[in-house]
């Protein structure tokens, strides 16, 4: 899309504009973002603006575009734990529990729940994941992991509880819980009395006209979709013992999501309307949190956003109230280990986020590949072999065989094989990485020969050539100061944090796992920075 129509797009956002995005505008701007990228994900994706909706289907080769359409139902992933939200406040609302119930009041008698010195997990601590609950429940025995919850059954998930030993009282440490919500899912289908599938349906679908969705019967004329990973393999499909399904279970046309949420923008008066409106209310302020909802502010509005991913999936779906415009995002690759759908997904909330851009393949520098040569050992505990072969890298795992990987222009290599990124990450000691594998980011530490590389030395003169404001994004950009004899930078609302040069107007700092790389004019002076972490590159001007 030319810059004058962004410039455009954005004003037009920004001045609360009525007229709507159309088909063909919205198809402009996900194609820029997924024409051509490595992942040969396909998309569909809506925009629901003052009534009216804007859909677009895309796939990153033209000769895909039939893998998906209207009648693809995609998994949703942990967008499913915004419904199950949903239906928790209908039971409140009917005066049938409250948010501070007993997350044991809502569980068979005789269940083993851990407390923190008498403090029990209530209900609002599962749907703010503060419950203290891991991740995932001990008892899910040795998974499949390409469909990790089908055997997990609910005598596992309840007798999983009683192995945990809250280090935290609940409701003051933010961990996200698949667990939690699994427990959640089931309490509220006991509490309703029935299985998670017809109280979907009965409470949710029917009243917003959802036609298509469901967790595991699907209805006629529903195509299911197939799955793939990054590398464009095929992924197995992700099945949920049924009461547990709300955690991530639920499977969705687009039109399906967009009557969600069009139903939490109070488009029209439905059964579920009062409880949609209540689970959009915030309880917690670490995140800042609706009912399973994270609360993202984008200059005086607060914008309801989630998102979810399973092995073959994902998904992005958030709302806007106050501008009556939410956004719809399903793909059927799974983005997780790239960062996910955020990028085109707040770039349609508001134009001001960054599109981001295609990642296609392409040649890695040979000094990148030279620096990255050696011998690994990851948090994990696992060692691994990195060898350069011709101009690509191949990496060896301890006791496994070789795998040839790709390299991407956002910068990461990917086995061709399987799903998994290695993330080359520069710091004060040289070059290392971050092995990111079913959602663990392990870095990796250098355990071969070679030396460290020596400290590079900036005189004060050029430290203070970068100080300034550099904003990056809506409501967040960094300020680089000289403290003492180092340069700090410091984000909005975060604390200053110490950079190392490693090359010139090139710095890291190590404590984040970021680079930041300054540029200059014609006349040598700095005129803008770029943030570069987790995978995605920020880039800022200077004020």
């Amino acid at each position: 899309m030319p810059y004058a129509h962004t410039l455009a797009l954005a004003m037009a956002i920004a001045s609360g504009s009525a007229h709507a995005m159309s088909d063909a505008a919205l198809a402009d701007i996900v194609g820029q973002r997924l024409h051509g990228d490595r992942t040969g994900a396909c998309m569909a994706v809506a925009v629901v603006e003052n009534g009216a909706v804007a859909r677009t289907f895309q796939c990153a080769d033209a000769s895909d575009a039939a893998r998906i359409g209207p009648d693809s139902a995609f998994e949703i992933g942990s967008v499913s734990k915004t419904m199950t939200a949903a239906l928790l406040a209908d039971l409140i609302v009917q005066g049938k529990g409250s948010l501070d119930d007993p997350l044991s009041a809502w569980l068979p008698p005789g269940t083993t729940l851990p407390d923190y010195q008498g403090k029990p997990i209530l209900l609002r601590h599962v749907v703010t994941h503060t419950s203290g609950l891991p991740a995932l429940p001990s008892r899910m025995g040795a998974p499949d992991m390409t469909d990790p919850y089908a055997k997990l059954d609910e005598a596992a998930l309840l007798a999983s509880l009683g192995d945990v030993t809250l280090t935290a009282a609940p409701g003051t440490t933010f961990e996200y819980s698949n667990f939690a919500s699994m427990v959640l899912s089931y309490a509220v289908a006991r509490r309703a009395g029935t299985d998670m599938e017809t109280l979907l349906k009965q409470r949710l679908f029917a009243p917003l006209g959802m036609r298509h969705a469901y967790v595991d019967v699907a209805p006629a004329g529903v195509r299911a979709a197939v799955g793939h990973t990054p590398n464009r393999q095929p992924a197995s499909a992700w099945h949920f013992q049924a009461n547990l399904a709300g955690v991530g279970g639920v499977r969705a046309t687009l039109d399906d999501m967009v009557r969600y949420v069009q139903g939490q923008l109070g488009a029209e008066k439905t059964a579920i309307s009062p409880a949609l409106q209540a689970s959009q209310r915030k309880i917690s302020d670490a995140p800042p949190m609706a009912m399973n909802w994270m609360l993202m502010p984008v200059g005086d509005r607060t914008v309801h956003v989630h998102e979810g991913g399973t092995g073959g999936f994902s998904s992005f779906v958030s709302f806007d109230k106050a501008k009556q415009r939410g956004v719809v995002i399903l793909s059927d690759t799974t983005w997780n280990s790239i960062g996910s759908l955020g990028s085109l997904g707040l770039h349609l909330v508001d134009a001001r986020f960054p599109l981001g851009q295609p990642r296609r393949e392409t040649t890695p520098q040979a000094a990148l590949l030279d620096d990255l040569v050696g011998e690994y050992r990851l948090a994990s505990g696992m060692k691994m072999a990195l060898r350069r072969h011709g101009d690509a890298l191949e990496i060896q795992a301890a006791g496994q065989g070789a795998h040839a990987m790709g390299y991407d222009s956002a910068g990461d290599f990917y086995p061709r094989d399987f799903d998994a990124v290695l993330r080359p990450q520069r710091n004060a000691a040289g070059t290392s990485f971050v092995w990111m594998q079913m959602g663990a980011a392990l870095p990796a530490t250098r355990i071969d020969a070679a030396g460290s590389k020596p400290v590079l030395e900036v005189d004060a003169a050029t430290l203070r050539g970068y100080e300034g404001e550099y904003p990056l994004l809506p409501g967040f950009g960094l300020t680089v100061k000289v403290q003492g004899d180092a340069l700090t930078l410091q984000g909005t609302g975060q604390p200053a944090l110490p950079v190392q040069a490693v090359a010139p107007d090139v710095f890291v700092m190590d404590a984040v796992g970021a680079e930041i790389r300054f540029e200059r004019d014609a006349a040598g002076k700095v005129t803008a920075l770029t943030l570069v972490q987790g995978g995605q590159t920020l880039r800022g001007e200077r004020k």
